[in-house]
């Protein structure tokens, strides 16, 4: 028999339940990346309202030579780190938030979970993973852009499944290209569930922007815990139990990937 799945609005509902007498607890796990994303808002209007202007007062061909002007790949280069080291971040907040949902204990600090991918235990294999995934993602976009979308779906749960492995057994050498393996085999019918998923919060994410901002101290966390719960509704416990030493692992191809 097919197994049931959380609606939409049976995770939102979940996440809500949660946090219940804890907003203040995941408003401030979740500062970092607020801040940040408010800081980003205010720039793009920043941005756009510079942009306006120039085009409004300037030549077209001299506004365009001036755009490209002054540009080079190490800038670009060093501009993705920070997004980089904000993803990690994001993804320690959200690590938090899955234990928060499996244990239902609020009882955690805030700073050590936001920075928890940062541990001896998680940060190599959440680095490498990144790394990996983001590799793979571009090289399926060359071929085109629908299907470096679909694969970084598909792609999109491998570090949670690192996590889970890892806590079943810190001492296992966790193979990463399999977590990435176990990925896409765990989105296969379920990239379009989580996809709408997202775009059901598109209608929040308007009203944020246009409080320039403030709104994002509570949907940052509403967000992140939902789509943990997508993850722990799909997973269940399959990873954090013991694989038996005799069972056969499966070969990690690159077909697979």
């Amino acid at each position: 028999m097919e197994r049931e799945y959380q609606s939409r609005a049976s995770l939102k509902k979940e996440v809500k339940s949660l946090f219940a007498g804890h907003w203040g607890k995941a408003v401030t796990l979740n500062i970092i990346p607020t801040l940040l994303s408010i800081i980003g808002v205010i720039i793009v209007g920043a941005v756009l309202m510079a942009m306006i202007a120039i085009f409004a007062n300037t030549d077209p061909s001299m506004a365009a030579n001036e755009s490209f002007s002054g540009h080079s790949s190490g800038s670009s280069f060093a501009g993705q780190i920070p997004s980089f080291i904000l993803g990690l971040i994001t993804l320690g907040i959200n690590f938090t938030f899955l234990d928060w949902l499996r244990s239902k204990d609020a009882d955690f600090s805030s700073l050590k979970g936001a920075f928890s991918v940062f541990s001896k235990r998680y940060f190599l294999g959440a680095f490498l993973i990144r790394i990996l995934t983001s590799l793979f993602t571009f090289l399926w976009a060359l071929l085109f852009i629908i299907p470096g979308i679909i694969k970084g779906y598909a792609y999109s749960q491998a570090s949670y499944i690192f996590k889970d492995l890892t806590d079943n057994d810190p001492q296992a050498d966790v193979s990463f290209l399999d977590c990435i393996t176990k990925s896409r085999e765990l989105m296969n019918g379920h990239k379009f569930r989580f996809f709408v998923l997202q775009l059901s919060f598109l209608g929040w994410d308007i009203l944020a922007g246009l409080s320039l901002g403030i709104g994002y101290f509570w949907l940052t966390p509403y967000k992140n815990a939902t789509y943990m719960a997508f993850y722990k509704d799909l997973a269940g416990d399959q990873f954090l139990q013991t694989t038996s030493a005799d069972e056969p692992t499966e070969e990690v191809t690159v077909e697979a990937i």
